[in-house]
């Protein structure tokens, strides 16, 4: 259920999975390919001015990180 995830600026959601390793590796137009180069997991975020609570979703299940690790970040 996505009721539990918050309404971030991509820029926010960026700086806390920073904290878990992730880096920049390439855009292409609004979209912005991380990876954890420990992992080799990666996960696409949107330049948008907020990201959904759906998207935030699918970034931290492509991250591999769980909501609650994350939101202890905010």
């Amino acid at each position: 259920m996505s009721s539990k995830y918050p309404v971030l600026p991509p820029n926010k959601i960026i700086k806390i999975l920073a904290k878990f390793g992730f880096e920049k590796v390439s855009q292409k137009g609004s979209h912005v390919k991380y990876k954890n180069r420990q992992t080799n997991t990666v996960y696409i975020i949107p330049m948008h001015q907020e990201i959904a609570k759906g998207t935030l979703k699918s970034i931290l299940e492509q991250a591999n990180v769980e909501l609650d690790e994350f939101l202890k970040f905010l």
